[in-house]
């Protein structure tokens, strides 16, 4: 138990001392450098606050006001607390699966031009596949109950679109009025179905841009755009499953690391001098980035 310690480092650090190095390098959207901004005046004198002053002896100390930007590895502890307690009314009692998304590398660059068009295709795409494979008699024949979370991000910061999906073992008659469960325990659908389906919705979707998307995103010349949709029939597109949650508690502490998550929190950073980042990926290891660089991943996301 216990309350994790206060990370020594933080990332509003790096933004100070290399931020405007790497805006001259990579030249930042406003919304950026809004957010960079927020970091580097979360809890600071900037911000305002109030004096905290024990009312048994003499020690006193300020306590400055939060940036509550959504990006901010500082601010998400409350809004994680207070979204889970909404999904606490909602999640059935019942084994969970959790099913990932992911889009080809080929899309990414698309997704940078387009974040919300891609990502919101992303969203439909996902959730039509699966409740279509839960309506139909073959695989189930019920209505599931789905929550999904975007991350865009890998643990080295690198853009890597993908949907985490927490899907019910099981659904709803068409009646409402019985549970049905999945025929086999292990998975709910075969991931290379639920691909290949997957595959068919986004593709129809980008194939059928509206004129202004497809002038931002380069793909007004028709045949450039078939060419892409051809490439991307014959491209591997990963659908990920894991076995299903035991509980519910289960479901709750899995939400609860995967939601109001920035890209890196304060606690991953191990180092930072006059021109490197070092942090913790995975499995025990580490990655050394300039600090422009890093910025750039960051605010990527």
């Amino acid at each position: 138990g216990g309350a994790a310690p206060r990370p020594t480092l933080d990332i509003a650090d790096i933004f100070r001392r290399h931020g405007e190095d790497a805006h001259a390098r990579f030249k930042f959207s406003p919304e950026q450098r809004l957010v960079m901004r927020h970091i580097i005046e979360c809890r600071t004198a900037a911000l305002g606050g109030h004096l905290e002053r024990c009312s048994c002896c003499e020690f006193h100390r300020p306590a400055y006001n939060s940036c509550r930007d959504r990006h901010c590895p500082k601010c998400q502890a409350t809004r994680q607390a207070q979204w889970l307690e909404l999904r606490l009314e909602r999640v059935l009692p019942v084994p969970h699966y959790h099913i990932v998304f992911t889009l080809p590398g080929l899309l990414r660059p698309l997704a940078k031009r387009l974040p919300r068009t891609v990502y919101e295709i992303l969203f439909k795409a996902a959730s039509k596949t699966l409740i279509e494979f839960g309506t139909d008699p073959k695989w189930l024949g019920a209505q599931l109950g789905i929550t999904a979370v975007l991350h865009t991000w890998t643990r080295d910061l690198r853009q890597h679109p993908h949907l985490h999906c927490i899907v019910t073992a099981g659904g709803l008659d068409k009646d409402a009025q019985s549970w049905i469960r999945p025929r086999h325990a292990k998975i709910l659908f075969p991931v290379h179905a639920l691909a290949k389906a997957f595959r068919g919705k986004v593709l129809d979707a980008i194939a059928n841009l509206e004129m202004p998307e497809r002038q931002t995103a380069n793909l007004v010349d028709d045949d450039v755009l078939k060419r892409l949709v051809d490439r991307l029939y014959r491209s591997r597109w990963v659908v990920y499953a894991k076995r299903p949650f035991a509980t519910t508690e289960h479901v709750f502490a899995y939400l609860g690391r995967y939601t109001h998550r920035v890209a890196i929190s304060n606690h991953r950073i191990i180092a930072i001098d006059d021109h490197t980042v070092h942090f913790a990926t995975k499995d025990g290891k580490s990655q050394s980035l300039p600090c422009h660089e890093f910025i750039r991943r960051f605010l990527d996301h």
